[in-house]
């Protein structure tokens, strides 16, 4: 018999039966086999250890029911009665909150004997959903798509992965942003309305809001734009207050998005652009890097980054897995061991005995979730959120875990109730702030949706109203009389996030004097002037950890954190409690850009478990070491006076060859000297590369400004080019001493006057070099500097 043939035979056998899902299942699989040309379950796997009809579902606590069919890492399959459903959407649901205890098949099919629906789902790739009925059955194309399900489902995956829908998305929306700028429209103006957008898009796709609203509004109003605003003015009006939008329901999102209606009006050429980002799967969207994208789409100072690196998921899970979720895993564990134990007894228990059991075992279970539900997380930093995304994810994974459990050996289930309100933010960016809200909401419907938790569709309002992310200073405040004080931060039980990375070198020119000087005020004693500003974020959470209000915290800094002024606030922390997590060098995005920083995981010293770099250490020094700890080390007095730094020159004192060589042979009419103050100059380059013949300007730390105008060609020069540099310099000794470099050294030069030579090694190399260096030779400060002269 041909296949053609076997596949018209199949078609007309089960085209006739109409008993119910049980009496029907394994044999309409066997047969659907023998059409494929595939070995059936008993076939492949007498033993069932991979392949098989009723797999019980057991990993997450018992025998809660049985997938119909199981092959590991290919399919679970279940079916329902022909023609008992409107459609297949029970069966999948099921599949859906049993996958974990599947392994996670990609592919999942649901199936009533006559219609089909295989849902194929890679990690971090779209969902396709293919579905036929047993009458297409008759084409090759339908057989060889079952036939890859089971023989080689990796041929199924798809091309466009998440974060690639992500990316289009996000492009199209700053095309679209870039034409309304040059209409003059501001990003205040555009920002609202088009989250607005791109919220009503996402509930579309994830079947929140009836047929495809949005997306119809944008396409049917090409052709007449003008129509546009009063579309979408009808709509988002719908969503606010719920009710019909044409003959469609629409839910009740109310919320804070939609309380106002306001529309930007738009070209036929913009809402092509919107269309197009309208025909992608919003459902597919990664929430982890959603808001960066989206944020960099819509703020004209960020739009060049749009294609740029950005921080994945994996990343930030390095922070959320260890600070937030360990501890709770560990809880977890040490309940479940407690059920564990009453299970064995109510076993051999019959009726009210076995139900008192089963009832403290269900407190247990109750007693978590409640716990899960009630934890508080906040990021001081969140810009658009996906630190606080992240964290809501692991917890609903979490919670699904233990709502499995208790129904697989036979509980009462917990109400699924870690929600957003559980999620805390501060962010100074208004724009951020409210984007962070979005993505948050949307990052917990699309949870909902993927783990089959959607259908009973959430409780109106669907957005409800949260006022958890604040946009304001997360570290200088003030108060009634005008005095800079810290500012309050929501309670929380955890602290996550990434704080502003901003050398202290940068502190003034970025922020302000008035601003810096307040903020160096209200932490004198804290964090030292020179440190980066992340420490003072560091410094926030310590002190309310050491306070009782906060029982961890995992914050990102630059990798100065480590040493120098920065690394106070890691002494401090060890002081007032410990450091149970760290990554000490590893790379990360900022601002669109690869840098390397450092991770750091604290409490008040109550872990006794330690991770320095990914593996397990016996603890995890201030400077980010396991080693042995060189931070509280005294300095031997054989080593004092030896090692400098080199001379900081704040401003173009360098000069070449050629200009310092016409400086050493003309005279001064006081008879002085050039070569007294032109010198031989060496950077790092100039040790791992080939030597520059660099000179400079030096006119040391004591000679008066009479003494230095003796000097007639140096003094012109730097009087040229030095002094304009120094007008607008904060330092005030920089703009009055604008002759002398910003950091002369004195105690180098002193300790060098003496040798005929210094030994020099570049701070930063990729080979560590000891070089002999002359001592009329002037060290920059890219140098350290050795006062020795013997070998």
């Amino acid at each position: 018999m041909t296949d053609a043939a076997r596949a018209q035979a199949f078609i007309e056998k089960w085209g006739r039966v109409t008993i119910n899902e049980k009496a029907t299942a394994q044999e309409h699989f066997v047969d659907l086999c023998r059409l494929l040309g595939v070995k059936t379950p008993n076939e492949a796997d007498p033993q069932g250890q991979f392949f098989r009809f009723e797999k019980p579902l057991t990993k997450t606590g018992g025998q809660a029911g049985f997938a119909d069919v199981w092959y590991r890492d290919r399919f679970a399959w279940e079916y329902k009665s022909k023609n008992r459903y409107p459609d297949l959407r029970a069966a999948y649901q099921q599949l859906l909150l049993y996958k974990e205890d599947l392994d996670n098949p990609p592919v999942l099919v649901a199936c009533d004997i006559a219609n089909y629906e295989i849902h194929i789902a890679f990690t971090g790739y779209r969902t396709r959903v293919e579905r036929f009925t047993n009458a297409e059955l008759a084409n090759i194309s339908t057989r060889e798509l079952l036939r890859q399900v089971f023989a080689n489902p990796e041929q199924l995956r798809p091309i466009e992965r998440t974060d690639t829908i992500t990316e289009t998305v996000a492009g199209r929306f700053a095309q679209v942003a870039q034409f309304l700028e040059k209409r003059g429209v501001t990003p205040a103006e555009i920002a609202p309305f088009f989250m607005k957008v791109l919220f009503a898009l996402f509930a579309e796709d994830i079947r929140l809001l009836p047929a495809e609203l949005m997306s119809q509004s944008l396409k049917q109003s090409v052709r007449n734009p003008e129509q546009f605003p009063e579309r979408a003015r009808a709509l988002f009006r719908a969503m606010r207050d719920g009710g019909y939008f044409g003959l469609d329901r629409v839910p009740r999102f109310n919320g804070w998005l939609f309380d106002g209606d306001d529309v930007i009006a738009l070209s036929a050429d913009e809402l092509q652009f919107l269309g197009e980002a309208a025909r992608q799967d919003w459902a597919a969207v990664e929430p982890a890097i959603f808001g960066t994208l989206f944020e960099r789409s819509l703020d004209p100072s960020k739009r060049s980054q749009l294609g740029a690196h950005y921080t994945s998921r994996d990343d930030i899970l390095l922070i959320i897995e260890p600070v937030l979720m360990v501890p709770l895993r560990r809880e977890w564990a040490s309940h479940r061991t407690a059920i564990e134990a009453l299970r064995e007894q109510w076993e051999t228990q019959t009726g009210n005995a076995r139900r008192r059991l089963q009832s403290v075992a269900e407190g247990v279970v109750l007693e978590f979730a409640e716990r899960l539900a009630n934890v508080r997380i906040l990021d001081p930093a969140c810009g658009s959120g996906n630190f606080l995304y992240v964290a809501l994810n692991q917890l609903k994974d979490l919670e699904k875990e233990v709502w499995q459990y208790a129904g697989g050996i036979g509980l009462a289930q917990p109400e699924l109730a870690v929600s957003p309100r559980q999620l805390f933010g501060i962010e100074k960016n208004q724009f951020a702030a409210e984007l962070a809200q979005v993505v948050v909401w949307i990052g917990y419907l699309q949870w909902l949706k993927t783990n089959g938790f959607l259908e009973n569709q959430p409780q109106e309002p669907i957005l409800q109203a949260l006022h958890n992310i604040e946009c304001r200073d997360a570290i200088l405040a003030v108060d009634l009389h005008g005095n800079p004080v810290e500012p309050v931060w929501p309670a929380a039980d955890v602290i996550v996030g990434n704080p502003p990375f901003l050398g202290s070198h940068k502190l003034l020119r970025e922020l302000g004097d008035t601003y810096t000087e307040q903020m160096r005020l209200v932490y004198k004693g804290r964090v030292s002037g020179g440190a980066d500003l992340v420490a003072y974020w560091f410094e926030r959470a310590r002190g309310l950890i050491e306070e009782g209000h906060v029982q961890r915290a995992g914050l990102l800094a630059t990798q100065s954190i480590r040493a120098g002024a920065s690394r106070q606030v890691l002494d401090a922390i060890k002081a007032s409690g410990n450091i149970f997590m760290a990554w000490s060098d590893r790379p990360w995005v900022l601002d669109g850009a690869a840098v390397r920083v450092s991770m750091v995981g604290f409490d008040n010293g109550e872990e006794d478990e330690y991770l320095l770099d990914g593996r397990k250490v016996i603890a995890v020094n201030s400077n980010l070491t396991a080693e042995i700890d060189l931070t509280s080390a005294s300095r031997l007095s054989e080593c004092q006076n030896i090692s400098y730094k080199g001379i900081d020159k704040t401003g173009p004192f360098e000069i070449e060859a050629d200009v310092a060589k016409r400086m050493l042979e003309t005279a001064n009419p006081s008879n002085t000297n050039n070569r007294d103050v032109v010198k031989p100059w060496i950077n790092g380059n100039d040790v791992t590369g080939r030597p520059r013949n660099m000179w400079i300007i030096d006119f040391g730390v004591d000679k008066s400004f009479e003494e230095i105008a003796q000097y007639e060609l140096p003094f012109r020069y730097i009087e040229q080019y030095v002094r304009p540099t120094r007008a607008n310099n904060r330092e005030k000794n920089s703009q009055m001493n604008w002759w002398q470099f910003g950091r002369s050294r004195p105690a180098m030069r002193a300790a060098l006057v003496t040798l005929s030579r210094y030994i020099a090694t570049p701070r930063v190399a990729k080979h560590r070099l000891f070089v002999f260096i002359s001592n009329i030779v002037i060290p920059d400060s890219r140098l350290f500097v050795f006062a020795r002269d013997d070998d």
